[in-house]
C-alpha cells in the first residue's frame, strides 16, 4: 500500500474523522504532490477571518451569516453549474483553489469552516442534492452551499424531492425522514461514488481503479464494490487480482443475482492465470 493509502486507511479506520483530511487524501491520487496540511491551514485561515468578524457570544445564525458573506460574497465560491461533472469539482483542493464545486464538496467546505467556529453542523444526503443542517434554538436550519448558503424551507425541500421522487411519495413523505445527518463515512462514500461514476463514463479505468481502492478501505464489507473492482481488474487484464476479487465476491454472496455471469468470468480468469504460469 502506498503512503497516501496508508494515511487514508488510518484516518477512515475511526468512526469520526476529518472530512477535509479524508477528501484531500483522496485528491492525492491525481495531485501526487498535494500538501494536505497546507490546505488544512487554508481552511483554518478562512475560519479565522470569519471568527474575527463575530462576537465571541454570537448566535449560530450570526455565524452562518458571517460564513455566507465571506465564502460567497467576498471569496465568491459558487456551484459549478456549467461543468458539473468535471472531476475537479470532486477534489477539495481544486474547490479551494478554483472557488467552485458541486453540492457535496462545497458542503464539506462549509461544514469544515462551521465546525472550526464551534457550530454543530451536519451533512445531509438529501435525494439528488447534498445539503447541510444546523441545530438552532427554533429547530433546524437547512442550508444549500451550492447556491450561496441559501436557507431551505420545507416547501423548497419538497420541490427538490419532486424532481427525483414520484409525486405520491413526495406528498406523503415526512420531510424529516430525508434530513437525517450523514456520517463522515457516508459522506466520503458518496464523494467516491461520484468520482467512480465520472471516471467510468469518461473511459478512464485506471483513475476509477484508484477510487475503488479507497472505497474498499472505507467500506471493506461492500461486496458490490469488491465485485466492481474485480470486473475492472479483468478489463485492465490484471487477471490474478481480478480472480481474487471475484472469488471473494461469490464467497460472500453465493446467491447473488449475477452469480452465473461471475462464475463464467472466474472460469475465464482461471484459464488466463494458468497461461501466466
Amino acid at each position: 500500500m502506498n503512503r497516501g493509502l496508508d494515511r487514508f486507511a488510518e484516518v477512515v479506520s475511526h468512526e469520526s474523522f476529518s472530512l477535509a483530511e479524508a477528501s484531500l487524501l483522496i485528491a492525492q491520487d491525481i495531485y501526487q504532490d498535494l500538501d494536505v496540511n497546507r490546505y488544512l491551514e487554508r481552511l483554518n485561515n478562512i475560519a479565522e477571518t470569519v471568527r474575527s468578524r463575530v462576537p465571541g457570544d454570537a448566535f449560530a445564525e450570526q455565524k452562518i451569516l458571517a460564513i455566507n458573506h465571506h465564502l460567497f460574497r467576498e471569496l465568491q465560491f459558487l456551484g459549478n453549474i456549467d461543468n458539473y461533472y468535471d472531476p475537479r469539482n470532486s477534489y477539495l483542493n481544486e474547490v479551494i483553489d478554483r472557488h467552485t464545486g458541486i453540492p457535496i464538496t462545497l458542503s464539506i467546505l462549509y461544514m469544515e469552516i462551521g465546525r472550526r467556529l464551534g457550530l454543530n453542523i451536519h451533512g445531509i444526503s438529501f435525494p439528488g442534492h447534498f445539503l447541510v443542517k444546523l441545530k438552532v434554538k427554533r429547530g433546524h436550519m437547512v442550508i444549500d452551499p451550492f447556491i450561496g448558503g441559501e436557507t431551505q424551507s420545507e416547501s423548497d425541500l419538497r420541490q427538490r424531492l419532486a424532481q427525483v421522487l414520484p409525486a405520491p411519495q413526495v406528498e406523503k413523505a415526512p420531510i424529516h425522514r430525508y434530513l437525517e445527518p450523514a456520517s463522515p463515512r457516508q459522506i466520503i462514500a458518496r464523494m467516491l461514488r461520484n468520482l467512480k461514476n465520472i471516471y467510468m463514463k469518461e473511459e478512464k479505468p485506471e483513475a476509477a481503479l484508484d477510487v475503488m481502492q479507497r472505497m474498499l478501505l472505507l467500506l471493506p464489507e461492500s461486496v458490490e464494490e469488491l465485485r466492481d473492482r474485480g470486473l475492472l481488474y479483468q478489463r485492465l487484464e490484471c487477471f490474478r487480482p481480478a480472480l481474487s476479487d471475484l472469488r471473494n465476491y461469490l464467497r460472500r454472496l453465493p446467491d447473488a443475482g449475477d452469480a452465473g455471469d461471475i462464475r463464467a468470468r472466474i472460469a475465464d480468469l482461471e484459464v488466463a492465470c494458468a497461461r501466466l504460469n
